[in-house]
């Protein structure tokens, strides 16, 4: 009885294994970024570095977002940054500071699938993509918005120092397709703009896929 016992036990660790996925963030830009990620902590990405997150099953509410215009003060913690500064810190417990890309991410959520997605309800500041890895039978291939200049020519109103950020912002009544946000649909159609904007633009894949999310693919 106690060997079948093991047997079951290693069979559901396997199957809760299974369906864990590792992400890979990737920055292609011309400039240093310090992505943020739940769960995953933070880091630094020169030109062409990559970072590696172990995403455990059943994550719910999986985040990934850009901080750009960071600075280090002397010991080696995280100073100011001009977008998305979670507090001066490395370890980011919450979204940042507006404006940031965010890519979400739900990974077996229902029936067996992943769910994930670029938002730019809290505004523009890297380009960035999210695509499954290795082939996998995906609903679609993956959201991008690759637009470089997009947070140079945004409208006045909404451009700060280093994005563009979302009237809507996720909050109050302002927030549809022609109240500031369909600027961010025009440039990147594949993203959601504002909080109902869900129709085409949730993606789909099996639980256990992988991913890599690129920042200026």
């Amino acid at each position: 009885m106690a060997s079948v016992l093991r047997v079951l036990a290693l069979f559901l660790f396997a199957a809760a294994c299974a369906d864990a996925a590792s992400i890979v963030v990737t920055n292609k830009c011309g400039y240093t970024v310090h992505p943020a990620a739940i769960p995953g902590g933070g880091t630094q990405l020169n030109t062409g570095d990559s970072w590696f997150i172990d995403v455990p099953a059943g994550t719910q509410n999986g985040r990934v977002w850009g901080r750009t215009g960071c600075g280090f003060i002397i010991n080696g913690t995280l100073g100011q940054c001009q977008t998305g500064d979670c507090g001066g810190t490395l370890v980011c417990k919450k979204v940042g500071a507006q404006p940031i890309t965010l890519a979400e991410y739900s990974l077996g959520k229902k029936g067996g699938m992943d769910y994930f997605d670029i938002s730019l309800v809290h505004g523009f500041n890297a380009p960035m993509s999210f695509l499954p890895t290795g082939g996998a039978k995906c609903s679609r291939g993956g959201p991008s918005c690759p637009v470089q200049e997009i947070t140079f020519d945004c409208p006045s109103e909404q451009r700060q120092k280093a994005g563009c950020s979302n009237p809507c912002d996720g909050k109050g009544s302002n927030c549809g397709p022609n109240n500031g946000t369909q600027y961010f649909k025009q440039r990147c159609p594949q993203t959601i703009t504002y909080p109902r904007d869900t129709k085409n633009t949730i993606y789909t894949c099996p639980a256990g896929t992988n991913y890599e999310i690129t920042f200026c693919p």
